[in-house]
């Protein structure tokens, strides 16, 4: 059974960089053909797609968040992170990591890109991210 656990900060002020990390359990993150995505909620908002982290380790990101995005990640701990930096208080979201066995499917609209819930097999609970002075 796979299961994801994101963690956070909570809370955090504009202009710095919040690192979130996502825990795996039940498959491994090198395993081939595993996608994981980070998606984001704003409050009354859809699913926004921010990237994927491959088996591989290469990456890609939705052109509205890529010059403030990095994902990485540590195999012997199975763990994915997100670092989004110069944060504004329209950072402020749910975030989740999700996966999927193949390339995952997005929607682009202008440089965003949205996401469903249904396209992915497995999601993490979520961590809130709120930017505020």
């Amino acid at each position: 059974q796979v299961r994801l656990q994101e963690s956070g900060p909570g809370l955090v002020k504009p202009s710095q960089t919040v690192s979130l990390t996502c825990d795996v359990s039940g498959d491994s993150i090198t395993t081939g053909y595993r996608y994981w995505s980070w998606i984001r909620q704003p409050p009354g908002k859809g699913l926004e797609w921010i990237g994927y982290i491959d088996y591989n380790g290469d990456t890609y990101y939705s052109p509205a968040l890529k010059s403030r995005t990095s994902f990485s990640r540590d195999t012997s701990k199975n763990r994915i992170t997100l670092q989004l930096s110069s944060v504004t208080p329209e950072d402020t979201a749910v975030y989740y990591c999700a996966s999927t066995t193949g390339i995952p499917t997005y929607y682009p609209s202008g440089l965003v890109c949205y996401a469903f819930r249904s396209d992915f097999q497995s999601w993490g609970q979520g961590t809130q991210v709120t930017v505020s002075s």
